[in-house]
């Protein structure tokens, strides 16, 4: 995602936080997650919606690098969000290792 969308989206999850999750996380569960987290509190909703985000690009990074990681971040359910939107698609192993 370019920068400006980027920015965007954090101005976006700032006016509205599950509106931010939806754009990354779809409608599962850690956007019905974020409405409840909303509902109870404001900063709630904030704190999970920007969590969710830094999960993904981190992820998104990562996975550019040629870096996997194998250990699942802690409260988010969204294979997107988990595999920073890489996990659509066969994986390819490396040269060498197929049997």
């Amino acid at each position: 995602m370019a920068v400006p969308s980027t920015i965007l989206l954090v101005l976006i999850t700032i006016l509205m936080p599950p509106v931010g999750v939806w754009m990354i996380a779809g409608c599962g569960p850690d956007f019905f997650i974020n409405v409840c987290l909303t509902l109870l509190g404001y900063f709630p909703g904030h704190i999970h919606a920007f969590y969710l985000e830094y999960v993904y690009y981190d992820r998104r990074e990562q996975a550019r690098e040629g870096r996997f990681t194998a250990a699942r971040a802690p409260g988010v359910y969204s294979e997107r969000v988990q595999s920073g939107g890489q996990g659509y698609g066969t994986i390819v192993q490396p040269a060498g290792t197929m049997q």
